[in-house]
């Protein structure tokens, strides 16, 4: 029994790793019949395998047409690893193209070398995961003074500007209880504040906060929509206070940010009324 256990558990991991090579090669999303004919599976076992992926961020599954595509969890992964590596420049760009089935990374992937270019400051691509933001994608700027680099962390959405424009279009009531369940943590804000910052931030479209991802740093951000209106990731700008004054946050920043997040948007059929 423990023999057949461990090569149960093997060719398991096996299959898991050929559905992610799968998605990664494929450009359109897969339905779980074709992933199961692809990795010679059974439509049972490889759907649990999925839900298993699902869980890790790895997997997404679109709910509409119910089909599969890589998670943000595989994009950072991917980031994380060509970081680390140092990697030249055009092996990261096939490893982003490679590990990003919905698209969203390589769509912002020259928005935010342009921006960084222009501003000569840490741009990132963000998303919302698990209710936290995930520092998705970075383009770094050249200065000697910078933030610690944040691809693949994740921080509660009320501790930074990303997080909050992201939800700021969803309830208070859903927020609220969120935030509450960082209580006794030390990490629960003012709520008041924040309901007041949030109704603001829904006006304005641009979320702007200081400290909240350390000391002397300032985070700039704007949310990017879907083709139904749905955010789905932000463009986020970070940089020592010093250098992101209040002018040059409203008289640049803020206006090339929104910018980039509209051609963004554009590219994943998102109108404006």
């Amino acid at each position: 029994m423990k023999e057949f256990d461990t090569n149960y558990t093997i060719r398991n991991v096996k299959k898991a790793l050929e559905l992610i090579e799968k998605l990664a090669e494929s450009r359109e999303e897969l339905t779980l019949p074709q992933l199961a004919d692809s990795v010679s599976f059974t439509r049972n076992r490889t759907f649990r395998l999925l839900e298993t992926l699902i869980e890790k961020g790895m997997v997404e599954r679109d709910s509409v047409s119910g089909a599969y595509r890589l998670g943000a969890s595989t994009v950072a992964l991917g980031q994380k690893l060509a970081g680390t590596a140092n990697l030249a420049t055009h092996t990261k760009s096939e490893l982003r193209r490679s590990a990003d089935g919905s698209h969203l990374v390589s769509y912002a992937h020259p928005i935010l070398e342009e921006l960084a270019r222009r501003h000569e400051e840490a741009v990132y691509m963000t998303v919302i995961k698990d209710n936290e933001v995930l520092f998705l994608n970075m383009v770094d700027c050249a200065r000697p003074v910078k933030a610690e680099p944040l691809v693949g962390r994740k921080f509660p959405f009320f501790t930074n500007a990303a997080g909050k424009v992201m939800k700021a279009v969803d309830s208070w009531d859903l927020l609220e209880r969120l935030c509450r369940r960082e209580e006794g943590r030390g990490k629960q804000p003012d709520l008041d504040q924040l309901a007041i910052e949030l109704q603001e931030i829904r006006a304005t479209g641009v979320a702007v906060d200081h400290g909240g991802l350390g000391e002397g740093i300032i985070s700039v951000a704007v949310a990017v929509r879907d083709y139904a209106g749905k955010v789905v990731g932000a463009i986020t700008m970070l940089g020592p206070s010093f250098r992101m004054l209040a002018e040059r946050v409203e008289q640049e920043i803020i206006p090339s940010l929104q910018e980039g997040a509209g051609v963004l948007s554009a590219r994943f059929g998102y109108l404006p009324a």
